[in-house]
């Protein structure tokens, strides 16, 4: 019947590839900003940014939802051609 459904039980968003030393680093490269203004956009310390991309420590909690924000926000003409291709504007 149609009233009896079930709740769903899981979630339909699709999860998150955890925030990695590599995918911290590219993304701060592809937004052009050095250490030091990556973590003041975030309102974290330099030596934070530096540990996540050196694999010390990985982002969590709020730090997540953050990095995932600026890549989404990304523009994608901020971010290099591959090798070997030219961008036409």
């Amino acid at each position: 019947m149609p009233g009896d459904r079930q709740p769903l039980r899981y979630s339909l968003r699709r999860r998150a590839e955890p925030w990695t030393a590599e995918r911290v680093l590219a993304l701060r490269k592809r937004l052009g900003l050095s250490q030091a203004a990556l973590a003041e956009e975030m309102g974290v310390r330099q030596q934070t940014v530096s540990e996540w991309e050196t694999g010390r420590y990985q982002p969590r909690g709020a730090s997540v939802r953050l990095l995932g924000m600026l890549a989404e926000s990304a523009e994608p003409g901020e971010q290099p051609d591959p090798p070997g291709q030219h961008h036409e504007g």
